[in-house]
């Protein structure tokens, strides 16, 4: 009798192990590759749709949850410096950053993604989600409604129910005297105080800003409402690609509308940009936004230029020195950040966690001490406004297109990362190859079996 197996046997086991191949091949091609930790220092690079698969944690979890060895989540300094690099500064704030505004490269920080209450600093956002949105020369009587709601004890420039406003002589209002009543007016015509916010936590969202939580557009002290050193800094760097944030908030001193053709002037409550209340000004600053609370403290994001570098610095909340703490820290952390430029490695970027490619190079407003009055100042434009407008006669109407064309190119923008990132994993190439020689295995098997059922037998 002969002891073995047949042909078809051996043929089949083959069949079956190239089926479970192609079966299979998908399967590893969905599986998470590991990221490249990148050299010391620098977060690697972390799989855009992760949080997706993961069962609807959402990219932006997986790609925090990814880059929690990062520096820039460690506690205290962090710093690399080079051999004579000057010592960091030794600052109280509770957390700081000194950042890059060209390359998006974090030259030291402490406590960098910290979530605290960020003032009026989070009307970076506010203006970086909305100034696309209004053109600057629509013309808006304001209504009660529209200045209900406003916190008490609110910083205000003087928005008066029934007067009309140029938007631009609105944002003159938020980036100068840090008006919440203007605030409220423009979240208004952009469609409501709900839909801004939700749009600033979209926008926040898209730049890499994860530690920011928006509860009221203002930047009012609001439970729940937190950001970040790193996410600010966030803030800044886009602000100053967009030509109009650029000039608003380098803007040191204007005149706003006071009612009957009369106006009065205001200034930038930044007292780094204007010198004000015995501060020095900064040689070279370009501006950005300041902000205070009894919660959040001092906070500020400031930038400034020097022998064609540009640096963005957050400084959140000092515990020593006063209220003028906030411009000194910034004060010091800028000249430390010009005199070790391109002499550190970086401890992170401010790219690190964006769904979206980063910001073009772009306008940025020149170093000035202060501005051209409001009224000699040609007033910047922009695409069409969102519904919610109750605009003049002879303005430029409302339109709905923005906000949903904004979503579309979000969404966009998630699915093609998404598929870049599957096309960078195992694929149907290599499972084809494991199926071929899984195919081959058999066939050699049927072979070897062949040839020993002739071998041995039994009487």
């Amino acid at each position: 009798m002969t002891i073995g197996f047949s042909s078809r046997v051996a043929l089949s086991a083959g069949v079956f192990c190239a089926a479970g191949a192609l079966a299979l091949g998908p399967v590893a091609a969905l599986a998470p590759a590991a990221a490249d930790p990148g050299p010391p220092g620098r977060p690697g690079p972390a799989p855009a749709a992760a949080g997706a698969r993961a069962g609807g944690a959402g990219p932006h979890a997986a790609r925090a949850q990814a880059l929690r060895s990062s520096v820039l989540y460690r506690s205290g300094v962090q710093v690399r410096p080079h051999d004579g690099v000057p010592d960091v500064p030794d600052v109280s704030a509770l957390s700081w950053l000194v950042s890059d505004a060209d390359t998006g490269e974090v030259l030291a920080a402490s406590n960098a993604h910290r979530k605290l209450p960020p003032a009026s600093t989070l009307k970076t956002l506010f203006a970086l989600t909305v100034l696309p949105v209004l053109p600057a020369g629509l013309r808006h009587r304001v209504t009660e409604e529209e200045l209900s709601g406003i916190g008490p004890g609110s910083s205000l420039v003087g928005v008066a129910e029934g007067q009309t406003y140029s938007i631009a002589d609105l944002w003159r209002g938020v980036f100068l005297n840090s008006g919440n009543d203007a605030v409220h007016v423009l979240a208004a015509l952009n469609g409501g105080w709900s839909a801004t916010t939700a749009r600033m936590q979209e926008k926040a969202r898209s730049l890499g800003a994860l530690d920011t939580h928006v509860r009221s557009p203002d930047g009012y002290d609001t439970p729940g409402q937190v950001s970040s050193a790193y996410d600010l800094a966030v803030f800044g760097r886009a602000g100053l690609r967009n030509a109009d944030f650029a000039r608003y908030c380098g803007t040191a001193e204007a005149t706003f509308p006071g009612g009957d053709g009369w106006s009065y002037g205001i200034a930038n409550t930044n007292r780094l940009l204007t010198g004000h209340d015995g501060v020095e000004p900064y040689a070279g600053l370009i501006g950005i936004k300041n902000g205070y609370t009894s919660k959040a403290g001092n906070t500020l994001v400031a930038a400034a230029r020097r022998d064609g570098h540009t640096l963005v610095v957050t400084v959140m909340n000092p515990q020593a020195g006063g209220g003028h703490a906030v411009y000194e820290e910034a004060r010091e952390l800028l000249d430390w950040g010009f005199e070790a430029a391109g002499r550190v490695d970086p401890v992170g970027s401010l790219d690190a966690l964006r769904t979206a490619p980063p910001p073009a190079a772009g306008p940025q407003a020149a170093p000035t001490p202060a501005s051209t009055p409001a009224s000699a100042q040609t007033p910047p434009q922009a695409p069409a406004a969102t519904p919610g407008s109750t605009a003049t006669p002879g303005s430029t109407p409302a339109a709905r297109t923005s906000t949903p064309s904004r979503t579309r190119t979000g969404t966009e923008t998630r699915a093609a990362a998404a598929s870049a990132d599957l096309s960078g994993r195992l694929g149907w190439p290599a499972a084809a190859k494991i199926a071929g020689a899984a195919v081959l295995g058999g066939a050699a098997v049927a072979l070897v079996l062949r040839g020993a059922r002739h071998r041995f037998t039994r009487d």
